[in-house]
């Protein structure tokens, strides 16, 4: 079986989040996409970050109605899974003060897994250019396929150099990717990148939470019950947790 997994903040989950998971599912025929959100993000440690159970909510509400798509409790703190219950979810992390990870989190999701399930894990492309710097990026690649949300302005030769040094090929090598865009598959010793083009979804959760804080309407970016959900927690306003 094919797993899509989609991990990030989620601070809040939009419309471009689902519409990449949609394409990605249809493309590479995910039975599932697993969404899981960060309780601590390597990556965002320093940033303040909507309390987990909130965006736990988000998730599930957004994507109530998707068959296939999961909220996931992989890198959820234990305090958090005593109020958002675990039936069918897999387990959490035991940790909740160290940072979650990637590689921890798909190395406990195949513990879960059979033999011959094939995880392929969901990224955007700006995300992605920062792989390198990952924790054990190159032992994270080795260990499931990656499917990354291209957009137009980004060739070949951006997505082979965005890998760890020992995984990039020579520059010889990727020289004539330049005029390729990113579209198709990368296979190289080590990774396995299918380029997804064509998910073009305006959405900042940047600018929805600056919308929310103005209560603005969040309609155009986010599906209506999570629109309804910050506005009635009174989310994204100053001092709400």
């Amino acid at each position: 079986m094919n797993i899509g997994l989609f991990g990030g903040t989620f601070d809040p989950i939009h419309r471009g989040h689902l519409a990449l998971a949609q394409a990605a599912a249809s493309r590479y025929s995910l039975r599932q996409v697993l969404f899981v959100p960060a309780n601590i993000p390597p990556h965002k440690q320093a940033d303040p970050l909507t309390a987990f159970v909130h965006r736990y909510a988000m998730v599930s509400l957004a994507t109530q109605d998707e068959r296939g798509f999961v909220p996931s409790l992989l890198e959820a703190p234990e305090s958090a899974t005593n109020r958002v219950g675990t039936e069918g979810l897999v387990r959490p992390a035991k940790r909740s003060s160290t940072p979650n990870y990637s590689i921890d989190t798909v190395r406990r999701l195949k513990q879960s897994l059979k033999k011959s399930d094939r995880i392929f894990f969901l990224i955007g492309i700006d995300a992605f250019r920062e792989i390198a710097q990952w924790r054990d990026a190159r032992a994270l690649l080795a260990e499931c396929d990656f499917i990354v949300a291209s957009r137009p302005g980004f060739s070949l030769r951006d997505v082979a150099e965005s890998l760890p040094q020992e995984l990039r090929p020579p520059s010889a090598v990727t020289r004539p990717f330049q005029k390729q865009p990113a579209k198709g598959d990368l296979v190289l010793p080590g990774v396995t990148l299918h380029l997804l083009e064509g998910v073009q979804q305006k959405a900042s959760a940047t600018i929805i939470r600056a919308a929310a804080a103005q209560s603005k309407p969040l309609a155009k970016w986010l599906d209506p019950r999570v629109a309804d959900y910050i506005k009635k927690q009174g989310l994204y306003r100053r001092g709400t947790p």
